[in-house]
């Protein structure tokens, strides 16, 4: 179904349970957007009258309650409604820590970039009668953050639709040209993946959306395939995932008393006057530095020089999103700092807040 008929058959509905009267098909044609013609042209009037049975026969198999009668004997021609009785949702039962649950989500997703889906979400459950505490977090401060690739790729699943975007791989400072028709977007082990069929391979593929570099181009039609029946993303990105071998060793200074959540993946603690050593199995440098940068200022990278660099150069790119050229100036700066003052690591931005969210040290 194609989004303008989508948008009219809503507006069709919202229109049918805003009257308690029965509407004629010229009443609904000058009121919903879409079904907008000339009465007194033929052909448009007939096109009109197809596209409205058309609709109509859609409502019934969706299940609306349509209703045909007159509002008296002296109207000639018949109308349309639908009865509120008939369309309105059943009772929502939900138990305190159900409702609690949902509250979290909702400030959950307003973090991922969901808020118009949480808010409206929340404001169906209060339609039904349902108070949901969108402060009962449980002692939870729920965090998700995703990344720009995020909304148009969620969008391309949605309407099946195959996009075109630039992938690196840490093997390779290059970027290629992947062609796919994404089935669906998922979180797995704290990081976002789309899983697809990519179309210059022939095969079904994961892509980290962390390493897609620049915009997503959707392309073609909506409705251009069709995913897999019996498709489970989760087992997808896991199994193409793998284990992950942390081999590597790196070294970083914790203030004291925070970053509770690198503390906890830490394999050794070494307490120093300026603050705690912790020492951090990881698989690359580039996961270690995007996981370790959401703690700002609470945590300097001492060593290896490779997660160094990673986590400078992630500094660099969101103060030159966040600020323009001057925070990407003094970002630069910090990068070409001598190796011996790991204290400027953080510095670049001192604004970063630490995270309290609990995530898997992700590489």
């Amino acid at each position: 179904m194609s989004r303008s008929r989508t948008e009219r058959l809503v507006n069709l509905v919202i229109c049918l349970l805003s009257t308690r009267r029965f509407l004629t098909a010229a009443q609904i044609a000058a009121t919903v957007p879409g079904y907008e013609h000339d009465p007194d042209d033929l052909r448009e009037h007939e096109a009109f009258q197809r596209k409205f049975e058309r609709d109509k026969a859609e409502l019934r198999e969706l299940g609306v309650p349509l209703e045909i009668g007159t509002a008296s004997i002296f109207d000639a021609e018949p109308g349309y409604r639908i009865a509120r009785r008939d369309y309105g949702l059943p009772e929502i039962p939900l138990a305190p820590d159900e409702a609690a649950a949902v509250g979290v989500a909702a400030r959950l997703w307003r973090h991922a970039g969901l808020a118009a889906a949480a808010s409206s979400g929340l404001a169906k459950l209060r339609a039904g009668g349902i108070e949901v505490d969108e402060q009962a977090t449980l002692g939870i401060e729920p965090v998700v953050a995703v990344d720009p690739a995020f909304t148009p790729l969620a969008t391309a699943a949605r309407e099946r639709r195959a996009v075109v975007f630039a992938y690196r791989v840490p093997e390779d400072d290059k970027s290629s040209t992947r062609h796919l028709q994404p089935w669906g977007v998922v979180c797995w082990r704290g990081r976002w993946y789309v899983v697809g069929h990519d179309t210059d391979r022939g095969a079904a593929r994961c892509f980290r959306l962390s390493r897609i570099v620049g915009s997503v181009r959707l392309t073609g039609a909506p409705g251009a395939f069709t995913p897999p029946a019996d498709l489970d993303l989760m087992s997808h990105v896991a199994s193409w995932s793998g284990p992950v071998d942390r081999s590597r060793s790196a070294r970083v200074l914790a203030r004291a008393g925070r970053a509770a959540g690198v503390r906890r993946w830490a394999e050794a603690v070494e307490a120093t006057p300026d603050g705690d050593i912790l020492t951090l199995r990881y698989a690359e440098p580039h996961g270690l530095a995007g996981w370790l940068v959401k703690y700002g200022p609470d945590v300097t990278v001492l060593e290896p020089a490779e997660v160094r660099d990673a986590l400078v150069a992630r500094l660099r790119e969101m103060a030159g999103v966040a600020a323009g050229p001057a925070s990407a100036a003094r970002a630069a700066a910090a990068q070409t700092a001598p190796a011996a003052t790991p204290a400027a690591v953080p510095a670049a931005v001192p604004t970063v807040a630490p995270s309290r969210e609990r995530e898997e040290v992700a590489a």
